[in-house]
């Protein structure tokens, strides 16, 4: 061990134990030593004999820093002894007289990372124009087994993360150059490469799943700019549904695979083609999984695919004319069900996703007149969703009804979460006001009819927080005429009482939705009683919950102020209770 592994071990120690100034002169001598315009010659040197896994990435490291910021200075000498080296380190050749290869390749990630990296940085500067065949001198290697294919797809991936990815910022230079990359790969390699994915799937799909599973995280980063027709085909399209549908296949390899297929769908080519596309792909082979498969993750890589490919079946619907429309439409109606499906189980961050497909389809069926079966079936549907998602979830039952912290976070996510759905059912009710107003009739009748199960505290909130909700869309005059089915709905309300009222959610909701509805009492005044009781008794002003109660309170004012003179028949029955009240607290 030289002075130089020394100064990189030293360099490299997170244990705590080395004193200060030795690391700052150990980082010092790093730099020095970096300087020497022999730099590159003793990198490629350490890496052929050191077994040290810091060396190694240093030495990678520091030729990587090297061609990026001295690549025009090198002499062609000095450039073909890193192309060479490099290419023969990652293709598992011997560097010179030793086997440097086997002890990098063999290494942590992060140092064949860094190595997939360098290679990367001269393709940047060399292909095509200098190195014309990097791309195909791997192929006759990749027979090697699988440390090879391991790199040539750490290769490929970080091509698309240095260079070709648009997910980071890039200088016009660097578009400029991975535009050149693209357009001589398209035209040189991109369908031998296809080839040999498709062959190492094939040929250790049943052997290596590590390996299979690398390929097709390559294959996905692609699928965006290559040609569509190379990898949805008799061949490469059946491979990767068999791998997601066929028995034994392991968890890992399935979800890559359908993230390929995720890829495919999201591409973007004019409409027609489009619909083409996603009509080939006959993706209803995949609907039974969606509640035959109880994996987790594998249900939620499936939720992606199939409402990505909703979403591109509703672009295309819209950009289209009435001529393929139809076709679109029926594909639509096919997949809706397994999405609605999927949603009810997905995790939030997807859910939103859905959520915002769900507002477009709900747009889009503005510009139809009347609704098909089929569409107010999805509307109904659509419904259900938002009745389910928007439930609180019990195990912070106790937590938000007491409002401790627990319970604030879980509240003020839960609103913040509410806000797209409650959206989502405005639009919903003025595409479909009948089914709107029908679904949430059935939905409150149905928890008044459970309502001496005490348990369903998250129902009973989440049908009221609709009831409430529909409100914010209807005209004041809608409201006192009773339009709709409200006319049934409020007198339902009024007379009810929830066993699990005591609890501070539905209490405050119950109140906040007789208040939304106050003004169908103006022309519906034999309601008033039923309104007086609401706010009077344990239900709001007598609510044991002091929050509750106090919330009542102001509610009850504003509802005094509206209907002033049709409450002086109840003036004895009001103050009786304000005066109980001030004996109570004074």
């Amino acid at each position: 061990m030289d002075d130089l592994d020394k100064a990189i071990l030293i360099n490299f120690d997170e244990s705590g134990t080395i004193d200060d100034s030795l690391k700052k002169q150990a980082k010092t001598f790093c730099e020095q030593i970096k300087a020497k315009p022999s730099i590159c010659s003793m990198c490629i040197e350490k890496l052929c004999f050191s077994n040290l896994i810091q060396v190694q990435f240093w030495c990678l490291q520091t030729l990587h820093e090297a061609i990026v910021s001295r690549y025009s200075s090198m002499n062609p000498q000095e450039k073909q002894l890193i192309r060479h080296s490099v290419f023969s380190i990652v293709c598992l050749e011997g560097v010179g007289a030793n086997n440097s290869a086997t002890r990098v390749l063999e290494g942590p990630p992060f140092v064949k990372n860094k190595l997939a990296q360098v290679l990367v940085t001269l393709i940047y500067f060399e292909y095509p124009l200098i190195w014309s065949s990097v791309f195909l001198d791997f192929f006759p290697h990749l027979n090697k087994g699988k440390m090879v294919i391991d790199m040539f797809c750490r290769v490929l991936n970080a091509l698309d993360d240095e260079l070709i990815s648009l997910d980071y910022p890039r200088t016009p230079e660097d578009i400029s150059v991975a535009t050149r990359v693209k357009d001589a790969m398209r035209e040189q390699c991109v369908g031998q490469i296809v080839r040999a994915w498709y062959e190492i799937v094939s040929m250790y799909r049943n052997v290596d799943e590590e390996v299979c599973v690398g390929v097709l995280e390559s294959m996905r980063r692609f699928i965006s700019w290559i040609d569509i027709g190379l990898v949805v085909n008799d061949a490469f399209g059946a491979l990767l549904f068999d791998l997601v549908l066929a028995a034994g296949v392991g968890d890992r390899l399935r979800s890559a695979a359908i993230k390929c297929l995720t890829a495919v769908v999201s591409k973007r080519i004019e409409p027609r083609s489009k619909l083409a596309l996603l009509q080939s792909l006959q993706i209803s082979r995949l609907f039974r999984l969606v509640v035959d498969d109880a994996n987790a993750e594998l249900v939620s890589d499936i939720a992606v695919l199939l409402t990505g490919y909703a979403t591109e079946l509703l672009d295309c619907f819209k950009r289209i004319d009435s001529e393929a429309r139809g076709i679109s439409m029926e594909l639509l109606d096919e997949v809706l069900p397994s999405v609605f499906h999927l949603m009810k189980d997905s995790e939030l961050d997807a859910t939103f996703n859905v959520v915002q497909f769900l507002s477009s389809y709900v747009a889009t069926m503005k510009s139809i007149t009347p609704l098909g079966e089929k569409q107010l079936l999805h509307v109904g549907k659509i419904l259900e969703l938002i009745s389910v998602l928007i439930r609180y979830d019990p195990e912070y039952r106790s937590n938000i009804d007491m409002l401790d912290k627990i319970g604030k976070e879980e509240e003020d996510r839960m609103v913040d979460f509410r806000k797209d759905l409650f959206v989502l059912l405005r639009s919903v009710g003025r595409v479909a006001p009948g089914v709107t107003h029908l679904f949430i009739r059935n939905l409150l009748a149905n928890v008044i009819s459970t309502s001496s199960n005490s348990s369903n505290v998250e129902e009973v909130e989440a049908a009221l927080s609709l009831l409430y909700a529909l409100g914010e869309s209807l005209t004041d005059e809608a409201i006192r005429d009773g339009q709709g089915l409200l006319s049934e709905v409020v007198p339902m309300l009024l007379s009810t009482k929830f066993s699990c009222h005591p609890n501070r959610l539905v209490a405050l909701m119950y109140l906040e939705t007789v208040t939304r509805y106050v003004k169908f009492i103006q022309d519906n005044t034999q309601y008033i009683p039923m309104v007086l009781a609401a706010f009077l008794d344990d239900r709001g002003i007598h609510h044991p919950n002091i929050n509750v109660s106090r919330r009542a309170s102001y509610l009850f004012l504003r509802f005094v102020k509206l209907l002033r003179v049709k409450l002086v028949p109840f003036i004895e029955t009001i103050l009786q209770v304000a005066v109980k009240l001030l004996l109570f607290y004074f």
